[in-house]
């Protein structure tokens, strides 16, 4: 009976302590991975968008540059209108 107490002991104490230790980790964990998805983040945006640094090149010049979109409207017939009446 004596085993069976300080088997539960050490397990409540391991779960306590490792509840304490993540409670005191986990503001660095979250600002650590916050981080890192902020740097994902402005990668994307930069292989998107193609952004680049070039502002010491053109110094007051202002440029606006809009992605030409692709309009692949078919005109391939979609299908045949078949007029229908309900039946009651």
């Amino acid at each position: 009976m004596e085993t069976f107490f300080k088997t539960l002991l050490i397990i409540l104490l391991v779960y306590f302590g490792l509840k304490i230790l993540f409670r005191l980790a986990m503001p660095f964990i979250m600002r650590f991975i916050a981080k890192k998805a902020g740097q994902k983040m402005e990668q994307a945006f930069k292989s998107q968008y193609g952004y680049q640094q070039t502002r010491d090149e053109n110094e007051g010049e202002t440029v606006i540059g809009k992605k030409q979109q692709k309009r692949s409207q078919s005109k391939k017939p979609v299908g045949e209108y078949v007029d229908y009446e309900e039946i009651d």
